[in-house]
């Protein structure tokens, strides 16, 4: 023993010492640092770090094959041998470490028994205590059980009382309808209620009546509800009925299982008389036509905004909100979807619709034109909303019945253009008419041109602003395809601008027919001149100028019907310049001629005394002349003159052609040989050149003053040719036409025209005269500078 202690002590004693020389030999292996790192291992940063190595003998993955392989692949004999001592050591090292450990703890582990074994006996001392804890709660729950049994055993019972009681109540509920169906069906109570009261219990008694006093109740109940049924058809007959008490009662006998052909039938009845009565109303609101025409028909009481009004929100909101009702009061029914609500409507509608006809045919003025479009807009809107409901009530008819309104009011303002262009005319002829006081100009003819110009200008483009009220955009009707298209092309363009200016172009031109065609006084020839130059502006700027702004406020359609051309507007409106300035020159013309003929025609040629001054009407011809020169170059303009000879005033006026001198020809004139001179003339007239006296007049001053001249002139020869004349009277017409020529050649736009003229006339007073001796011509100029 003492060997062994010896032995272990030696072993003990030499594995310290090796262990220290081991630890100071510096081999390269280190112990770990205590007891409780090489317990508990390296930690997790640690391992985490290290990869594992099987042969690494301190590591957790050491596999002892593999570290022998290694050491005995790695080393040679005598590191083996050196290894397995240095293996010896730490082994007997350890051992010697883990004794130190168990003597150091001994205490702590007989302590820690204790206290297991104490542990132990509380243990067991607890699961005793559970036991008698888990018996308790068994019989508790058994305790529980049989509560819970007895309070659903309980629940059940109360259940069934409860219905029990809910029988009884459902039981004293249908012994009690008749009194209450008595007591809410009575005249003024409330029968909807009773309704209701009766159809909760209905189907109860029905199911139950094979027992005899469910059978008693049912049978009181339905005649109680019979007589209720008598009392709604009496008071369905009532003509007072509102729409909407009129539904409840149909509603009503309905729920009470009533006809619903026989209702339908009512329903419409009663429906029709009360729309007939507000018919009757908006009628009786209308005054009598009078058949014959000859009494005037009174103003309407009221405007066209409060008719259509009263009827919108009786007639057209009754027979929406009727119709609405046979809709739903009926759907299900076979006779409602016959059409008969559609002819129903139908017929009612066409009245309504004639009534507004009727009422519209009384504006006869033009008063409120929006006034007129806000009515006709309400209308097609309540219109609408009845279409909604019955498609064929009357859509287009009451969309004929907007657009004839919108037309017929484009007609009255029509006539109302035409009757302000007249009344314009008129306050013209009123001015041209007026007398001038002495000193005193009254207004010139550009100033009358220019107001009447702006004046029918300015109405008119206030007209096409109030038309232009049909197609705002917040009027409902101005969506319709008439509006967009026909409207505006026929209605409008065609309708009123294009037939307006072709109305003033035929009521312009119709001044210059002859009183006897038009049944009026002669029209003054200022306002013939006045009405060619607005003819003549029509067509350069204000056709042109219309029409755009025309088509500007009513776009026409691109696939709409075909315009008037602007164009041929203006040469209508050329056409009828042309024709009243013709007449003009026609007019003025005839009354120089008038002036020349009476001359001529009361003047004694054969015993008139010798010439010694130029005769007054010569004077007064040249004196209008003039005048007339002024008054259309205040609305022509001057034109072009041929080239004038320098001495145009100074040549010699003969009683022979200008070909022929008279000293020539005078010697073999003798009243026996007129032959001769007349052959002469009749040659002379196939080499000058013709002229046309009444050819078309151009629109300038000295066209239209050529014209005047030329038919002046030739009324001159004409009534020379049939006048006889002695010596003198040939002096006579020899100083009148010199003193013409001195005056009117500058007004001519050719002074060869009057040059010819005055020669034929000198060579007809020659061949008229009994004693063909001329005057000379100094003479002549003398008398003629002289007057």
């Amino acid at each position: 023993m003492a060997e062994v202690e010896a032995a272990g002590t030696g072993t003990e004693t030499g594995g310290s010492s090796e262990s220290g020389n081991a630890a100071g030999s510096g081999s390269g292996w280190r112990r770990p640092h205590g007891p409780l790192q090489r317990y508990y291992g390296p930690s997790a940063a640690e391992a985490a770090e290290t990869p594992p190595d099987p042969a690494d003998i301190n590591g957790p993955h050491f596999d002892p094959e593999v570290f022998l392989t290694k050491v005995r692949s790695e080393c040679r004999l005598g590191e083996l041998l050196s290894r397995e001592a240095t293996l010896g050591r730490e082994i007997r090292a350890l051992d010697s470490d883990m004794q130190t450990l168990l003597y150091e703890n001994y205490n702590k582990f007989i302590s820690a028994t204790d206290t297991i074994r104490k542990m132990k006996v509380d243990f067991r001392r607890m699961e005793a205590e559970m036991d008698d804890l888990a018996s308790n709660m068994a019989a508790i729950s058994a305790s529980s059980s049989r509560v819970s049994a007895a309070l659903q055993d309980q629940h059940r019972r109360g259940a069934q009382l409860a219905g029990v009681q809910a029988l009884l109540r459902k039981l004293q509920s249908l012994v009690e309808v008749p009194g209450r169906l008595r007591r809410w069906a009575a005249l003024g109570a409330d029968p909807a209620r009773a309704l209701h009261c009766y159809a909760r219990a209905r189907a109860v008694l029905r199911h139950y009546r094979h027992l005899p006093s469910f059978r008693a109740i049912e049978d009181e109940s339905h005649s109680i509800m019979a007589e209720l049924a008598q009392r709604l058809r009496a008071r369905l007959r009532d003509d007072t009925l509102e729409p909407k008490e009129l539904t409840e009662c149909v509603e009503m006998l309905l729920q009470l299982e009533e006809p619903p052909e026989e209702l339908c039938e009512e329903f419409l009845s009663q429906a029709g008389a009360r729309l007939e009565a507000e018919l009757a109303a908006l009628e009786a609101e209308l005054p009598l036509s009078d058949p014959s025409g000859t009494a005037s028909t009174p103003p309407p009481a009221s405007d066209i905004l409060d008719f259509v009004d009263r009827g919108s929100s009786a007639f057209v909101s009754n027979l929406c909100l009727l119709a609405a009702s046979y809709r739903s009061l009926f759907d299900g029914c076979p006779g409602a979807r016959d059409g008969r609500l559609e002819a129903f409507a139908s017929t009612l509608t066409t009245r309504y619709f004639e009534l507004l006809e009727r009422r519209l045919a009384l504006e006869r003025g033009l008063g409120d034109t929006s006034l007129l479009v806000r009515a006709l807009d309400r209308f097609h809107r309540r219109l609408r909303a009845l279409l909604e409901l019955l498609p064929a009530a009357g859509a287009e008819a009451g969309a004929a019945l907007v657009a004839r309104a919108a037309r017929e009011r484009v007609a009255r303002y029509l006539r109302a253009l035409q009757t302000f262009f007249l009344g314009c005319l008129g306050d013209v002829r009123q001015a041209l008419a007026a007398p001038r006081p002495p000193g005193k100009d009254g207004p010139g003819l550009p100033d009358l041109l220019a107001t009447l110009s702006s004046s029918v200008l300015g109405q008119l483009k206030a007209v096409l602003a109030y038309v232009q009220l049909f197609t705002a955009r917040d009027v409902a009707f101005a969506s319709l395809p008439y509006f967009k298209g026909e409207f505006c092309v026929e209605a409008v363009r065609e309708g009123l601008v294009v037939a307006f200016v072709r109305w003033l172009c035929r009521t312009a031109r119709g001044f210059a027919d002859s009183p006897a065609e038009r049944g009026a006084p002669a029209a003054p020839p200022a306002l013939l001149l006045l009405l060619a130059r607005l003819c003549l502006d029509y067509e350069a700027t204000t056709i042109s100028y219309i029409l755009t702004l025309t088509d500007e406020q009513f776009p026409p359609e691109d696939t709409g019907p075909a315009v008037t051309p602007g164009p041929a507007l203006c040469a209508e409106a050329r056409g009828a310049a042309q024709w009243l300035l013709d007449h003009y020159v026609q007019v003025q013309g005839a009354a120089v001629s008038q002036m020349l003929r009476k001359s001529v025609e009361t003047r004694d040629w054969l015993g008139t005394v010798e010439p010694r001054n130029v005769r007054a009407v010569m004077k007064r011809v040249v004196e209008d002349i003039t005048a007339i020169d002024v008054q259309v170059g205040q609305l022509l303009e001057e034109g072009v003159r041929r080239a004038q000879s320098s001495d145009s005033s100074r040549r010699a006026f003969s009683v022979y052609s200008s070909s022929r001198a008279p000293g020539r020809y005078a010697p073999s004139y003798t009243p026996s040989a007129p032959m001769d001179t007349h052959l002469l003339s009749n040659i002379q007239k196939l080499f000058s050149e013709r002229i046309d006296i009444f050819s078309p007049v151009e629109f300038n001053k000295v066209s239209v003053l050529t014209g005047i001249i030329k038919i002046s002139l030739k009324t001159l020869l004409e009534c020379v040719r049939l006048r006889t004349l002695g010596r003198f009277g040939l002096q006579q017409v020899q100083v009148d036409g010199h003193y013409l020529q001195l005056y009117l050649w500058r007004f001519a736009a050719d002074e060869r025209v009057v040059q010819g003229l005055l020669d034929e006339v000198a060579a007809s007073a020659a061949h008229r005269c009994l004693d063909p001796v001329p005057m000379e011509h100094s003479v002549v100029e003398l008398i003629c500078e002289r007057g």
